[in-house]
């Protein structure tokens, strides 16, 4: 009998030992462009508004589902990094986007003429907005020293940043751990203090013994970071978040997020409740202090 997200969230919270302890748990599934969608992910699919892979993480762990599609994605740079667009497609996409509105050339602008392209992000154009002719990418004015001191470096950067390219996907699906949502996750994102890294991390390690390498930068952490190179890699991957996710999506302060392909989520688990005497949870300071 298949275990689901919903039944592997209640076996790690119960693991950790501590009354009312809740994670923020969201499920993520890759639909690529040959497979069909069922009804209520394709019902998740706004047409009112974008929202970003960040704020889609947010949303799905406080209970909602959010199917992300070139339609609604409110993030370019996520949508290269799920493979929904090309990375060196000219074109601007079309519309309105959560992340580009905010860009000093789309304020008061009605059309699409000063939208980045993914091309635009790939070059390293769109971080490097203090540059020459990048000015219409700033986020933050005038004084906006952009997100990297060149577009060389930009692209340095960004060349280290995981994608499902060349694009080959129709649909992200976010959704939360109730027990309606027969779906089994590609990866599993959370969104955790540091004390309840620490045990997440000791359960896993305690059947496996493999060491956790994070690797960090400072955009894309949810989209790329979070939910493609674990996808990829197969490996768990933590972030302190980044621009977007703080700004965007709001996470709070005292919040990691840690992204784990679901066959691993489910080893961790497992070595959750093994290790329950041997790594006493409720007794690390702070433990029984927990809220979404």
């Amino acid at each position: 009998m298949k275990e689901y997200l919903h039944g592997m969230y209640e076996r790690m919270i119960n693991a950790m030992g501590v009354d009312g302890l809740e994670i923020a748990t969201t499920g993520v599934k890759i639909f690529t462009k040959d497979k069909a969608l069922p009804e209520w992910v394709d019902e998740a699919i706004t047409s009112h508004l974008t929202i970003t892979a960040c704020q889609a993480v947010r949303q799905a762990a406080l209970g909602d589902v959010i199917t992300l599609t070139t339609q609604n994605i409110g993030c370019i740079a996520a949508a290269i990094s799920f493979g929904l667009v090309d990375e060196d497609d000219f074109a601007p996409m079309s519309g309105s986007r959560v992340y580009t509105d905010l860009m000093s050339g789309r304020h008061d602008n009605d059309d699409n003429s000063s939208a980045p392209s993914p091309k635009d992000f790939t070059q390293g154009r769109v971080y490097a907005c203090h540059e020459p002719g990048n000015e219409d990418f700033c986020l933050f004015g005038e004084d906006d020293a952009g997100r990297f001191q060149s577009s060389d470096v930009a692209r340095r950067a960004i060349n280290e940043m995981s994608a499902l390219q060349p694009a080959n996907n129709k649909a992200i699906c976010f959704y939360p751990h109730a027990d309606e949502y027969n779906l089994l996750p590609d990866v599993v994102v959370l969104s955790v203090r540091p004390v309840e890294l620490t045990k997440l991390i000791q359960g896993y390690q305690y059947i496996t013994g493999e060491r956790i390498i994070a690797n960090i930068g400072p955009l894309r952490a949810v989209n790329s970071d979070l939910i493609v190179r674990p996808y990829l890699e197969q490996k768990i991957n933590i972030t302190p978040y980044c621009l977007g996710a703080r700004l965007i999506g709001q996470f709070e302060a005292d919040k990691l997020g840690m992204g784990i392909p679901w066959n691993l989520f489910k080893i961790l688990v497992e070595g959750l409740e093994a290790s329950k005497t041997g790594y006493p949870f409720p007794l690390y300071p702070g433990a029984s202090e927990s809220l979404i």
